[in-house]
């Protein structure tokens, strides 16, 4: 291989569930006045999966769009990264299930825990294990998270959804393609501001102990915010400075569907003409890191992408992990 080889996104998956669930049903749950949930976050509605649903059942359609879009054999794709933070089950991890469910022969398989940031984790990994191995790379996020939220807090209920995404990576001839400039972030201070208590080794599970314990808890809403648009804020302008280029230089921003707000405002401080941001919140909620594929999928069928359309995202969540990335059709 040459140091020369770039990448490229062959094809763009996306699924989500049947379910409907508008915000009335959440506003009357929670004793919200109408339109409540709207005005704070942009969300209308988002998707919930079916009892029956694990997270390999909404990965794998979305998996299967973007094969059959790449048009690649399957026994070609090297490396199935899955971003998640609801694996089907907490060990073993779900990558080697998704793989050999999706007939990935020759492929290996890692979950990547990185909550709302875990895609553009992915992606980067992704876009080096191309450049070294030549090899295409399917990478996946996916999560069920309406059964990680407690249904009676505000906090999180009203933003949670179910979705998955996928792109398949694939060696390109052109030196300019592929990422262009990466930044990935943490910030342990914020470590409990969004959290599971319970079920690591920190405080495993035991008999008895509140389903309270077990579901996600926003501890502190105003801080997640404020950390949020800063961490999205800066890795953008560092991705885009490793990059060589500025905002003008960008076709289409797609952050990460935190909510409307905190999307509003980081494209605010990037100076993102609004005709260039991506934005699915309204109808598909928050999936953490789902979102961004999902949102590049979905671009991908209602704009269309040509080569050379460069990309911004930027995604913080959970950890709090952040990461900004250029990419290059």
């Amino acid at each position: 291989m040459t140091s020369a080889m770039g990448t490229t996104i062959l094809g763009f998956g996306h699924h989500v569930p049947e379910r409907h669930v508008p915000n009335a049903e959440i506003e009357q749950r929670l004793g919200l006045e109408p339109g409540w949930i709207l005005r704070r976050t942009g969300i209308k509605e988002r998707r919930y999966a079916a009892p029956t649903e694990a997270l390999t059942d909404l990965a794998v359609p979305a998996a299967e769009m973007a094969l059959r879009n790449a048009g690649l054999p399957r026994d070609q794709v090297a490396l199935t990264l899955l971003a998640t933070s609801t694996p089907d089950h907490l060990l073993p991890p779900s990558a080697p299930l998704l793989a050999h469910r999706l007939q990935l022969t020759r492929s290996g398989g890692i979950d990547l825990a990185g909550a709302c940031g875990g895609f553009l984790y992915a992606l980067t990994l992704a876009d080096g294990f191309v450049r070294t191995h030549g090899a295409p790379v399917l990478v996946v996020a996916a999560n069920i998270l309406s059964r990680r939220i407690n249904p009676a807090e505000r906090g999180s209920s009203i933003l949670f959804a179910d979705a998955a995404g996928a792109v398949v990576l694939a060696p390109s001839n052109r030196p300019a393609s592929g990422v262009l400039g990466a930044e990935l972030a943490t910030d342990g201070s914020g470590y409990g501001l969004i959290q599971i208590p319970a079920g690591g080794t920190r405080r495993p599970f035991e008999p008895g102990m509140p389903l309270e314990e077990m579901q996600m808890i926003i501890s502190n809403g105003p801080a997640v915010y404020t950390k949020a648009v800063d961490l999205m804020t800066s890795t953008s302008r560092t991705a885009l400075a490793k990059a060589g280029l500025t905002i003008a230089d960008i076709d289409a921003f797609i952050p990460h569907q935190a909510n409307g707000r905190i999307t509003s405002a980081v494209a605010r401080e990037l100076g993102v003409p609004a005709d260039k941001v991506v934005s699915t919140i309204a109808d598909f909620g928050n999936s953490s890191a789902a979102t961004i594929p999902l949102s590049l999928s979905l671009a991908a069928v209602e704009r269309g992408f040509s080569e050379g359309t460069r990309l911004l995202m930027c995604a913080a969540g959970a950890g709090l992990t952040g990461a900004g990335l250029v990419y290059a059709l």
